[in-house]
């Protein structure tokens, strides 16, 4: 087990990487917590001290990290994980949570995910792929089912486009592969079924050997209400969800007992959080499809449930780098959390530099985690699209979707803009009981 005054490395600027930080902070076995690059949140979030150094300068986190004896590393973003920065670091004998390059491949690669997800019986939505436009635009037309395109690569979670019909999903292929809108990410793609029905968060914890379910989440990528607009990294999130317990015995034989059965013969090798997407499909047979995997926390889901989470997360990340996750107890509230991220008007297609934010003082069991924030001159100010997560935790999730969106109303900053209707799934449910 860790022992006491360690010192920690959070790799990351997002919400993520300050909700992660504050819920180290927590633990009485942490003395410091250095955020790399970190924001104006966690530049004044208690025993953290941000440094800059950005994610990907994995030889100056290195020699960071080495100079300063950080006793663990713990890695938030999807692109430092797919460039290999675990790898890195280990060779350099540091304790890092999060999972290899080879490992990460799951999220990096969507094609190479669905490809595992049939070797190892994990049911996915029909699919296809296609490494060059020609291929593209003749699988769309032959088969109607694929009116889901997907960017091959990593794309910031926006290279996702969930079509209509032919000519949107043909529009999607001209973006890829011609405007070349994700880079090398669209130099090839996955063309998949479109399912309707309601999506499913589900983050897992592993060490290798054993997977925790965290409390799941109901993630809200799309911009605007009611689902409409393009995708975007995360609109808000809310946990615990209802349908998990409606699902969950499908949830276990269908998805986790197989995902343990590759652990356990050598078909999947994973240290760090598995985060598989789920959808399950409208109708009476509740089968839950698996719609990609991301190899690291969710952002805003970890937003969501670490105010949630009562055992010490730092117990959890350790115990997940030497293979004793079996040994460490998850405990969670029985309260619900919902969080409504505040956004630039403009986001996603382009970000706030610089403008000043005003936050009033909050209610009890409400939090701030920041995204796209600095302190500039002294004052916190604009620093990206996803500029605030704002998470309010109550007895229910009427309750706590309430209290959030009156949270809401104590920030402000030029061109602030937010979706109305996260948890509205939820809420539906707590009125009808």
């Amino acid at each position: 087990m860790p022992s006491e005054n360690l010192k920690l490395l959070i790799i990351g600027s997002g919400g993520r990487e300050h909700a992660l930080a504050w819920k180290l902070a927590q633990s009485a076995k942490v003395k410091e917590i250095f955020c790399a690059p970190g924001n104006g949140g966690t530049e004044h979030e208690a025993k953290c001290r941000n440094v800059p150094i950005a994610v990907m300068s994995f030889e100056a986190l290195t020699n960071f990290a080495l100079c300063e004896k950080i006793d663990l590393v713990v890695v938030g973003p999807d692109d430092p994980l797919a460039q290999g920065i675990v790898d890195h670091l280990e060779s350099a004998g540091l304790r890092v949570f999060g999972p290899t390059k080879q490992q990460a491949q799951l999220e990096w690669s969507k094609g190479y995910a669905k490809q595992f997800m049939n070797r190892v019986g994990v049911p996915t939505p029909k699919f296809t792929i296609a490494h060059s436009l020609e291929e593209a635009k003749a699988a769309v037309k032959k088969n109607a089912w694929a009116r889901v395109v997907k960017a091959d690569g990593l794309a910031l979670g926006k290279g996702v486009f969930v079509c209509d019909d032919e000519k949107e999903a043909l529009a999607a292929l001209h973006e890829i592969f011609e405007k070349k809108a994700f880079g090398t990410a669209g130099d090839s793609v996955v063309l998949e079924e479109r399912i309707e029905g309601e999506e499913l968060s589900l983050l897992m914890l592993c060490d290798g050997v054993t997977l925790k379910i965290l409390s799941p989440c109901q993630d809200h990528k799309r911009r605007f209400d009611g689902d409409a607009g393009p995708n975007t990294g995360g609109m808000g999130a809310y946990s615990p969800v209802q349908l998990y317990e409606t699902v969950r015995k499908q949830i276990k034989r269908m998805i986790i007992e197989p995902l343990m059965n590759a652990l356990a013969t050598g078909r999947l090798s994973f240290k760090g959080v598995l985060y598989a997407g789920l959808i399950v499909p409208n109708g009476q047979n509740w089968q839950p499809l698996v719609l990609e995997f991301n190899a690291r926390f969710g952002d805003p889901e970890t937003q969501a449930m670490m105010p949630l989470l009562e055992s010490d997360l730092l117990d959890l990340l350790w115990a997940c780098t030497e293979e004793r996750l079996h040994e460490v107890d998850l405990q969670w509230s029985s309260r619900s959390s919902c969080c409504v991220v505040a956004v630039t008007e403009t986001y996603p297609t382009s970000a706030s530099r610089g403008e000043p934010i005003a936050i009033a003082s909050l209610p009890g069991e409400t939090f701030i985690f920041h995204g796209g924030t600095k302190y500039e001159s002294g004052k916190l100010v604009t620093d990206g699209g996803r500029v605030l997560a704002v998470v309010a935790k109550e007895s229910n999730m009427l309750a706590a979707a309430g209290k959030c969106y009156k949270a809401l109303d104590l920030v402000s900053f030029k061109g602030k803009d937010y979706r109305s209707d996260i948890a509205r799934r939820a809420c539906e449910k707590c009125l009808s009981i």
